[in-house]
């Protein structure tokens, strides 16, 4: 919903760049530019903990930056591209190094969930 009042969407700015201050987190969203994945695939490639990526996942889904979607039995996140600040993230992301070298080390190791 966009809102005429532009210290809303100051507010919002402000807090999804808080969100993105965060190392991990930025990671997360250049990785999920690049490919969905599911937690376990970011905990590769952290070397973190499950519940410490879902706490980083948590924060990102309440702002509805990322979505969850249900696939067989994996819960896969994606970016969400309807956000109404989208293009400040993408804007951001785009002036960071490409993660397709990641996901295609995942790949060869044979660690990306095939969920067709």
């Amino acid at each position: 919903m966009q809102s005429t009042d532009p210290s809303i969407k100051i507010d919002e700015t402000a807090t999804l760049l808080k969100l993105l201050g965060d190392k991990t987190r930025l990671r997360m969203m250049a990785l999920l530019y690049e490919s969905d994945c599911c937690v376990c695939e970011l905990v590769e490639v952290f070397s973190m903990s499950q519940p410490s990526i879902s706490q980083h996942l948590r924060k990102l889904r309440d702002k509805d930056i990322v979505k969850e979607e249900q696939r067989g039995r994996w819960v896969f996140y994606k970016l969400n591209r309807e956000h109404s600040l989208y293009p400040i993230i993408e804007g951001v992301i785009e002036q960071l190094p490409s993660e397709k070298q990641t996901w295609k080390q995942l790949e060869n190791k044979g660690l990306r969930v095939d969920w067709c």
